[in-house]
């Protein structure tokens, strides 16, 4: 017997629907559930591998003490505080404050909830660069925020490999966009999806447009460690004046292969990171006792192990598997230049119009049927582009797929077999 839906008899929060968080999202619809048994997964950007041995070595032996199994202070455990000033305190040229200007959070999402939790008032505009990571808009919606939609653009015409640096933002329509209630701008560098590594010289148009406004800066850097091809990652926060606007984030999941620990943190002045503890603190009170002891281990040590060097190596051999593949294709393609994705453009790929499509990818772009098409008939599934941006923006992403290259190299080797079937269908 099939169920009834029936009307709810206390209304939830407009918020929900506001933030898209009550819609089939593209994380639901493109999962293992869905999808053959075989297909290969390259469109969450978790990892197939382990984290670095003596990284989970430090889990273990901070499990077999006794503090370490308890609650940790709000603000995170002083050896983790230590080991991250150690780090930030050379690329940010600042001695930091362990008490006041770094905060551990549970992973880098829940600080950014935090920070928005702590200063977004009813109505407070959030500027957002389209592909936006799609935690924005619920994070921000949720907390009385209105996101503003900037889009990123791509190459005209583009053909064969183009880099991530192309994809330019019009600092006209980023002036434009302001208004007296905008009160935030987030920098997503290295960019997910697009893999840009935003220069110094638009970082440095930002930087201006923020403090002729008055206008907080979130820097998601999560993606940091993971700068190729001898790109210059510049923080926003080390630019004249930006220190006291902007707050930096930091993600031990993306630098250690650990997505699932959810640790993460943020360094900004004092006057950001405490009423954001405050938050942070209602929220989730601590975060992660022994894994934030596993990731202070795995950052004291990373300068002499040399361990970002050689992660950013691999990965760049990851991201030439598939790169190589797309070359086979004759696809356009960015070739990322930061952070582990690759936006391949789909817009040839041909597919019946009568196919069996679900009915939570029917009514949707265009991106979506080709990436169901593409993970039925190849095997290989990824993510839909246009998810990321605004209906009004979402053209400029229904061109796109993300393929994510986070995994071990025989995973992408095999991936890039099966892509290569693609060709038949390519117009």
């Amino acid at each position: 017997m099939a169920e009834v839906d029936h009307p709810s008899p206390v209304k939830f929060a407009s918020r929900l629907k506001d933030g898209r968080a009550l819609a089939e999202d593209v994380w639901s619809i493109y999962n293992v559930a869905n999808l053959p048994a075989d297909c290969i997964n390259l469109g969450q950007g978790y990892m197939n591998f382990a984290p670095p041995e003596w990284v989970k070595k430090a889990a273990e032996e901070a499990l077999d003490t006794v503090a370490a199994n308890h609650y940790s202070h709000p603000k995170g455990r002083m050896r983790l505080r230590q080991a991250i000033k150690k780090v930030y305190d050379p690329q940010l040229h600042r001695d930091l404050d362990v008490e006041k200007e770094i905060l551990v959070t549970s992973g880098a999402n829940e600080g950014q909830y935090s920070v928005f939790t702590a200063f977004l008032e009813q109505g407070d505009e959030v500027i957002m660069f389209e592909p936006f990571f799609d935690q924005y808009l619920a994070s921000v919606t949720f907390n009385g925020g209105v996101p503003i939609y900037v889009p990123l653009h791509p190459p005209a015409n583009a053909s064969g490999k183009f880099s991530s640096d192309e994809w330019k933002i019009n600092p006209e329509e980023l002036r434009a966009a302001i208004t007296p209630r905008t009160k935030m701008i987030i920098v997503n560098t290295p960019h997910n999806p697009v893999g840009k590594v935003f220069t110094r010289a638009e970082l440095e148009i930002i930087a201006h447009i923020a403090k002729e406004h008055n206008l907080l800066v979130m820097a998601d850097e999560v993606y940091d460690t993971l700068v190729f091809d001898g790109k210059e990652h510049v923080r926003i926060a080390t630019l004249p004046g930006m220190w006291d606007r902007t707050v930096t984030v930091g993600s031990a999941g993306k630098s250690f292969a650990a997505t699932g620990w959810r640790v993460g943190w943020l360094i900004g002045p004092e006057y950001i990171i405490r009423p954001t503890l405050a938050a942070s603190t209602r929220i989730v009170f601590c975060s992660n006792s022994p894994l934030q002891e596993a990731a202070a281990a795995g950052l004291e040590q990373v300068q002499e192990r040399k361990f970002f060097q050689t992660q950013t190596a691999e990965y760049a051999e990851r991201r030439n598997i598939l790169t190589d593949c797309f070359d086979t294709l004759g696809l356009p393609y960015t070739n990322p230049e930061g952070s582990y994705f690759i936006l391949l453009d789909i817009s040839r790929v041909k597919f019946p119009d009568d196919y069996p499509f679900p009915r939570s990818v029917l009514g949707r772009g265009r991106d979506f049927k080709a990436c169901w098409f593409i993970a039925l008939e190849v095997g290989v599934s990824s993510i839909p582009v246009s998810e990321f941006y605004c209906l009004e923006h979402a053209n400029i992403g229904e061109v796109y797929a993300r393929f994510s290259f986070c995994k071990d190299v025989d995973t992408l080797r095999h991936a890039s077999e099966r892509l290569k079937k693609l060709k038949q269908y390519i117009v």
